[in-house]
């Protein structure tokens, strides 16, 4: 008899499959950023706040090797170091307008790459998978409650 499908693990494996498929949406086009990289441009793209030392630990390595990553993209011309408004010892880490392109042109590939899959299911699929996903969501952002007492519990 087959065990039915185990949600965690389905989960893990979907989850996988969609890295497969947003990480094939970059590799198929010539970039001219390494992936960490783009992912200090990804992070400071969120955080106009951003500081080498906040960068740091976001990425969570020494701060001179966060501001080694910086002169690299700041030497192609994806990122700025400039004064804090609020306090000019602080130096802020901007995207310059071609990281921001570069940023949404990814993000546009990742959508077409992720929609090309998403057309291979059926419709009522899609509409389930939706809900689904805004719920694990809504889940995963809530507020922490009590753990339940048997976390051994599995659903299909």
């Amino acid at each position: 008899m087959e065990r039915p499908p185990n949600l965690a693990t389905a989960i893990d494996a979907a989850a996988e499959a969609l890295v497969g498929v947003l990480d094939s949406a970059v590799s198929r086009h010539q970039m001219a950023v390494s992936p960490t990289q783009l992912r200090v441009l990804s992070l400071i793209s969120g955080r106009p706040e951003t500081n080498v030392n906040r960068l740091a630990e976001l990425l969570d390595v020494v701060p001179s090797s966060a501001s080694r990553l910086c002169d690299r993209l700041e030497a192609i011309g994806l990122l700025r170091r400039v004064p804090d408004p609020r306090d000019r010892r602080e130096v802020r880490l901007v995207l310059t307008t071609a990281a921001d392109t570069l940023l949404r042109e990814l993000q546009e590939r990742r959508h077409r790459a992720v929609q090309v899959v998403l057309d291979r299911m059926p419709g009522r699929v899609q509409q389930d998978l939706l809900r689904a996903l805004l719920a694990f969501e809504q889940a995963a952002t809530a507020a922490p409650t009590e753990a339940p007492a048997d976390s051994s519990v599995r659903t299909a």
